[in-house]
């Protein structure tokens, strides 16, 4: 989840509840629970910035669900005024699956609103996620235009992946249920 200086607390607030929504939507939970998909969520910004807000939780019952929702929504912001580097995100997400339980497919969801302005190559960091076996799917929010959803698709996702457009941060509610649905679906379905 991306909390650069391009995020505002308002826009902060519209990723947490909608990514909370849309881990309670039933069709979503229902999966879920069924596969025992683990979960787990990190904050990124800058070069230096990026938190493992939740760790690996499995979702073995609705309860579990409903508790992972309810923690999303209870998230405190990791970062504030720092820059952007997808780059160190997606390098910190790869190595954050060293302590995940042990799963059929493994997928780094990738959420932001701007391009890089600090940190590394992202399309480096791109191929080691497919030399590791990880697929990384983009949701790119946009302003005006498809400049993020472009640059998603040509440096973040990997060739499995995909990307889902949230035409602004209000509209991320519906892009992220839209995109863990097609996730999920595509893995089990």
């Amino acid at each position: 989840m991306d909390v650069s200086q391009s995020v505002d607390p308002g826009e902060y607030r519209l990723q947490i509840d909608g990514l909370a929504a849309a881990l309670r939507d039933p069709e979503i939970s229902e999966i879920l629970v069924r596969d025992e998909v683990a979960l787990s969520v990190i904050q990124w910004s800058g070069v230096d910035a990026q938190e493992v807000s939740l760790d690996w939780t499995q979702m073995i019952s609705p309860s579990h669900v409903q508790l992972f929702a309810s923690a999303v929504e209870r998230l405190p912001r990791a970062f504030v005024m720092s820059n952007t580097a997808p780059a160190e995100a997606m390098n910190k997400a790869l190595r954050h699956f060293d302590r995940a339980p042990d799963c059929t497919r493994r997928i780094i969801d990738m959420s932001g609103d701007g391009t890089p302005n600090a940190g590394g190559e992202v399309r480096q960091m791109r191929r080691a996620a497919e030399r590791a076996g990880v697929t990384v799917n983009g949701l790119a929010i946009e302003g005006l235009g498809r400049a993020i959803t472009n640059f998603y698709q040509r440096s973040v996702i990997t060739a499995d992946g995909f990307v889902e457009t949230a035409r602004g941060h209000r509209d991320y509610a519906r892009a992220i249920r839209r995109k863990i649905l097609r996730e999920i679906s595509s893995v089990f379905g």
